[in-house]
């Protein structure tokens, strides 16, 4: 079965702490989402809160994909640049898919959506993404139409010794595309 998405739902307690149990069940399993196993809820929470001030302040879009019994199962942030001469592209944080709902197109369906939203508004012409090198990701993403633009070498510090490459990817966005293909 598929997810459901929205976009900028309303923010209630359940939501909250969906998406804050998804982002400790997703750092958990290993994945690249700001923090490094083991965490719990409570460490996320701060860095979800960060995420809400920015949708109170209307420069940040929250897409949720919801799984057949309702549960959080997916998740990604649409992020404005404040900065007055780069106000033409939006950044995308936090994408996770639940590891129970992984391999089975949902980062996909996530990123069409993700797409969708963005061509929804005025103004924006790319998506730009930073990811954790050595994980696989940036070819997921490739894999979706992003390109690599940029790379920082060992600028992610995941533990003493283990220094990892912050890879920058862009989606240009062209209007009358269709949301998760690439080829348009």
């Amino acid at each position: 079965m598929a997810l459901t998405f929205d976009v900028d739902p309303a923010f209630d307690r359940d939501l909250r702490d969906g998406i804050t149990a998804l982002w400790a069940d997703v750092t958990n399993a290993g994945g690249a989402v700001g923090f490094v196993a083991p965490v719990t809820p409570d460490e996320v929470r701060p860095e979800l809160l960060k995420h809400l001030a920015g949708m109170a302040e209307d420069r940040t879009h929250l897409i949720v994909g919801r799984d057949e019994d309702g549960a959080v199962a997916a998740t990604a942030f649409l992020t404005h640049n404040t900065h007055r001469l780069m106000r033409h592209w939006i950044g995308v944080y936090t994408v996770m898919v639940h590891p129970r709902h992984q391999g089975r197109g949902f980062g996909r369906a996530l990123m069409a959506a993700v797409t969708e939203a963005a061509l929804g508004l005025d103004g924006i012409g790319a998506i730009r993404l930073t990811c954790r090198g050595g994980t696989g990701a940036d070819r997921f993403y490739a894999s979706c139409g992003y390109k690599e633009v940029g790379r920082v070498p060992d600028a992610i510090r995941v533990a003493e010794g283990d220094y990892r490459d912050d890879i920058i990817m862009l989606l240009p966005l062209v209007r009358g595309q269709r949301p998760g293909n690439p080829a348009n």
